[in-house]
């Protein structure tokens, strides 16, 4: 189980990483195509769900050791913030987290 738990935190952090890549090339457009909208409806987003279930366990495994080290928000926004707000926040295809995607340029 512990293993299982480390390959996610591992590949979340992995697919995170690559996102900011990706996201830092797609600024330029205005719009996700519909390619980027299809992987990441089934590949990113389902990837997503399971590194915020694994942050969320990660992070109530270690929420003692985090509150004896007095950095349990930092815990807290690296494992289960981050993934899920890049989860559940972001429009279909977008790379990055904006408020309002739908009134980008059209």
């Amino acid at each position: 189980m512990t293993r299982i738990v480390a390959a996610l935190a591992v590949a979340s952090a992995l697919l995170l990483g690559s996102l900011q890549v990706h996201a830092q090339q797609q600024r330029m457009e205005a719009r996700p195509s519909g390619a980027a909208m299809v992987a990441d409806a089934l590949i990113a987003r389902p990837l997503l769900l399971v590194a915020t279930l694994g942050g969320t366990a990660l992070f109530v495994v270690s929420l003692p050791f985090s509150a004896m080290g007095g950095n349990v928000d930092q815990a807290a926004e690296a494992l289960v913030k981050t993934p899920a707000e890049a989860t559940f926040r972001r429009c279909l295809g977008c790379t990055s987290i904006n408020p309002r995607p739908a009134q980008m340029e059209r």
